[in-house]
């Protein structure tokens, strides 16, 4: 969803299509938002989530932002976030560099966002500010007075006292959220910005802890491919913009209409011969149309442990129509839930929504297997921390897994930005961390609960292989890293790594890697 609203473009086109599994990346060759608006003469800034990758050249830095604020992957807590973020005073990284912040996640985020914009209006420039939250989401944490009124509500019986719990946390971030965007607004009329400030407010693609609760009568959640995972509000705002009276907008629209729509309605212009797939919807909000031109639409992404996209693992739209996996036809005008599938009563809806897949998926299909490259030892990073949220293909993006020790193992695609002699570090644990690689961790508490215990894992040696490189090292007791230096040469290669037992038996792969031009 976030490389579709920066790019304008579907996710399986954009590059963007998975939260792990080295496909996370926004394709280079992509105009941004950001660029988009920079190029106007726009500042332009990036707070929260970001997971379009977390490394150059795929960070908000290098995609058009001036002001960057985000954690890394897909979750505070993931793989190659800060050890032991847990949404509290947590670690981030500001314009590259890490930093200690204080407060709860979404209020440090929104503070951040809200000063920067009083800094830019003041010295009299237009900005573009994308602030996304890492609440509504998992973990689950949250200050305790937000969650306290949902802790004793009259929830359905049949809830189990774990859902129960999720739902008074999640409902818990959403209060918080909904605290903040007050406090936004009261910043924006503060500062004279409110009339001239077009807010769009949209959440994340398909509901979670709290379907049991209230899934706005659609069937599904997210990942899944019935509305329930992707239907989500929208809400726009301008007051001083001259768009027509507030009121639902019936159209099939879609989260790559956003990108074209601003640049309409701010006058910028897009770049000579991009490509967008979704419409601008300005001449709607203005009330100059009242229908969009009929279109087809398509849900697919990359699965978590299925990352390669398999044809007909999708959902079609059109106008009233879903065809779901290539299976199921629904009619959401007279069955919203999706209860009924009337597949074999309008074969010829199916027929068609069939056929404008089979024309979008050729489109795509070309480039589902290439893999965007990471960039070692280029100036703009240097050092390089790598994470096994990249490895390719291979699911592997939270702190959880790491700390359980999970046996899996993957090959980053990179690319050497110069010949040079690189260091190359191998790790257990981050460095942030500093413990044994066949260290165990004790439980870590935090303001919320506490993390699990971490997994020892009886390495005995390192290897590391990486363009005609090959070496194995003796891993002993105390040893944190194992280091290798060798001679690279610029261009694409794979950069892999294995944690081995007594008898050479592959454990996993070195969770982090640290590369180093020297």
């Amino acid at each position: 969803m976030r490389g579709q609203l920066l790019s304008g473009r579907d996710c399986l086109a954009n590059g963007a299509m998975n939260v792990s599994s080295g496909r996370t990346f926004l394709r280079r060759e992509l105009p941004t938002m950001a660029d988009i608006f920079a190029a106007a003469g726009y500042r332009t800034g990036q707070f929260g989530k970001w997971h379009l990758g977390d490394n150059y050249p795929y960070r908000p830095q290098d995609r058009g932002f001036h002001e960057t604020l985000f954690y890394p992957s897909s979750h505070i807590g993931s793989a190659p976030d800060h050890w032991d973020n847990h949404y509290f005073d947590d670690t981030y990284l500001h314009n590259g560099r890490r930093k200690k912040f204080t407060g709860y996640t979404t209020d440090v985020f929104f503070n951040e966002a809200m000063a920067w914009m009083r800094r830019e209006a003041a010295a009299k420039k237009p900005f573009l500010c994308y602030l996304a939250t890492a609440t509504a989401h998992s973990p689950l944490f949250v200050p305790e007075p937000y969650r306290r009124p949902y802790e004793k509500a009259a929830w359905p019986a049949h809830l189990t006292p774990q859902q129960r719990t999720n739902i008074a946390r999640f409902y818990g971030q959403i209060a918080n959220i909904d605290e903040n965007m007050g406090r936004l607004d009261a910043f924006l009329r503060e500062a004279g910005l409110r009339d001239n400030t077009i807010v769009v407010f949209m959440t994340d693609n398909g509901g979670t802890a709290g379907v049991p609760v209230f899934n706005a009568g659609m069937r599904g959640r997210k990942i899944e491919l019935y509305d329930g995972g992707h239907r989500v509000p929208c809400f726009v705002r301008w007051p001083a913009g001259g768009l027509r009276a507030a009121g639902d907008l019936a159209e099939l629209t879609t989260v790559q209409d956003i990108l074209p729509t601003l640049a309409e309605l701010a006058a910028v212009p897009l770049p000579r011969g991009a490509r967008m797939d979704g419409l601008s919807l300005a001449p709607l909000l203005r009330g100059k149309a009242e229908r969009l031109p009929e279109r087809t639409l398509v849900i697919q992404f990359s699965r978590m442990n299925a990352p390669v996209p398999t044809k007909g693992d999708a959902t079609v739209l059109r106008g009233r129509w879903r065809l779901v996996a290539d299976k199921e036809l629904h009619d959401i005008a007279t069955d919203p839930a999706q209860a009924t599938n009337v597949i074999e009563r309008h074969p010829e809806i199916a027929a068609r929504l069939r056929a404008d897949y089979a024309k979008w998926w050729d489109g795509v299909a070309p480039r589902l297997n290439e893999h965007s490259a990471l960039i070692i030892g280029a100036d703009a990073e240097n050092p390089m921390q790598l994470s096994p949220a990249d490895w390719a293909d291979v699911f592997v993006d939270q702190a959880a897994q790491v700390r359980a020790g999970i046996r899996r193992n993957g090959p980053w695609h990179v690319e050497v930005a110069r010949a040079g002699e690189y260091r190359i570090e191998l790790r257990r644990w981050p460095r942030e961390r500093a413990a044994a690689i066949r260290a165990a961790l004790p439980p870590q508490p935090h303001a919320d609960g506490q993390f699990v215990a971490g997994v020892a894992l009886p390495v005995a040696a390192a290897r590391l292989r990486v363009g005609s490189f090959d070496a194995i090292r003796e891993v002993r007791e105390a040893d944190q890293a194992v280091t290798f230096t060798t001679r690279l040469t610029p261009g694409r290669t794979q950069l892999q790594t294995w944690f081995l037992d007594a008898e050479g038996k592959e454990i996993a792969g070195a969770y982090y890697v640290y590369v180093e031009r020297l």
